[in-house]
């Protein structure tokens, strides 16, 4: 599985409240396209970027954009986390 669970921390709210992206935590063998393509089928929404980054722990972070505005807010409340 690509996708760990989603990453919140004050500055991912905000990302998902003013600029419709998300966080995740995800496999550190995962590239780019293989977390775009999870995060559309799993979702149902147009990916338009994602950043990935190392943490300070050693894990993969993903930042992903939406096209759709909403979108961020719509995923994370079917999650049950916002």
């Amino acid at each position: 599985m690509v996708l760990k669970y989603p990453y919140a921390t004050e500055k991912a709210t905000y990302g998902v409240e003013n600029e419709s992206k998300l966080q995740f935590l995800v496999d550190r063998d995962a590239t780019k396209p293989e977390i775009k393509k999870a995060v559309e089928k799993m979702f149902g929404q147009q990916v338009t970027s994602v950043r990935t980054m190392m943490t300070t722990k050693g894990e993969k972070k993903a930042i992903i954009g939406f096209t759709n505005e909403k979108a961020a807010e719509e995923i994370l409340s079917r999650l049950g986390i916002m």
